[in-house]
């Protein structure tokens, strides 16, 4: 029974990997394609080649999340936790998707192992336990605080960029930022990948530690390349309802705003990963910048109904996939 559930939560971890990529590839694409500085094609092969690479390097924190943060009780009780709280966050990502909201899959994931684990507990079950007390430090912390820090640091770099180009040409100025924003996709697609790659790492540890499959301290080569190739996959396959949100209807964004916007991004998702250690969510940082960036100019265009839409269904996403892995962990603990 425990190498059955053991391969159920691979093969859920696996498509919950592919619909982060297939859902977050806007996050790099969607200016560029939108400022034509990359046409979708590239863009999106662009965004592939980095995220892989992203992915691959992330082992060190997927080794810091599933053994310093976190432990599950073993066995079908820790499995178990697994598949409710993934299957909550794959069901929640696509419908989200579907309606073309950019909601981050770190907190869809937390709520899912939080609420299947509290079920666990409700059964009589030994939930999840084992949480390190830096869980709040460096996990919630800056999940939290990175849209704030994300949207004010965009728009404050924008003064210093309009300043220096205030005497060149404005058909100048576009044609250099379209440029620097193709680098800057690669560099957001490369953060994405060492962000999310790490969280789909450390599930598939996390599986091997409840199966006893692992005794834990190192990451084996199969579970970092399954999390960057199926991320990959998700990437090359990436619908494209949320790029029209995040390049269109969020706000009006030129190709220097939108330069400064991913550039920002990149770099907090690179202190994050591999400076701080930190897991921040590409989703709040890409779309908080460029709402920051957007804002920043004498005409702003920003869509605030749809803004704070948008801020709502991130507070609610952690609710709602706890509440839905609360009641999928309960259907399924008869099969404990």
């Amino acid at each position: 029974m425990t190498a059955a559930i053991f391969g159920v939560v691979v093969l859920l971890t696996a498509v919950f990997a592919f619909l982060n990529g297939f859902r977050d590839v806007s996050l790099s694409t969607a200016l560029p394609v939108r400022n034509r500085a990359l046409t979708p094609s590239v863009a999106v092969l662009l965004a592939a080649f980095f995220n892989f690479v992203g992915a691959l390097l992330s082992a060190t924190l997927a080794v810091a999340v599933s053994e310093t943060w976190i432990s599950l009780p073993p066995g079908t009780d820790g499995l178990h936790i697994l598949v409710a709280g993934l299957l909550s966050a794959c069901a929640w990502g696509l419908l989200m998707w579907w309606r073309g909201i950019p909601v981050p899959s770190t907190h869809m994931l937390v709520g899912g192992l939080a609420g299947a684990g509290l079920a666990s507990l409700a059964v009589g079950g030994s939930g999840v336990g084992g949480v390190d007390q830096s869980l709040l430090l460096q996990v919630v912390l800056p999940l939290l605080l990175s849209p704030l820090v994300a949207y004010s640091g965009a728009f404050l770099l924008v003064y210093p960029a309009t300043w220096a180009a205030r005497h060149t040409q404005p058909s100048v100025v576009n044609q250099r930022f379209r440029r620097s924003q193709s680098i800057a996709a690669g560099a957001v697609a490369f953060g994405h990948g060492l962000q999310d790659g790490q969280r789909v790492s450390a599930v598939l540890l996390l599986a091997l530690l409840a199966a006893g499959y692992s005794d834990g301290g190192s990451i084996p080569l199969w579970v970092a390349l399954l999390s960057a190739v199926m991320i990959t996959a998700g990437t090359l396959f990436g619908g494209w309802r949320i790029s029209r949100t995040i390049g269109y209807r969020i706000t009006r964004i030129d190709p220097l705003r939108g330069s400064v916007a991913q550039m920002y991004s990149a770099l907090m998702l690179f202190v994050g990963a591999l400076a701080l250690h930190w897991p921040l969510s590409t989703t709040h940082t890409v779309t908080s910048a460029v709402l920051g960036a957007g804002e920043n100019q004498h005409f702003s265009v920003t869509n605030r109904r749809l803004v704070i839409r948008i801020v709502g269904l991130w507070v609610l996403t952690p609710v709602v996939t706890a509440a839905l892995a609360f009641v999928l962990a309960l259907a399924l603990s008869p099969l404990g």
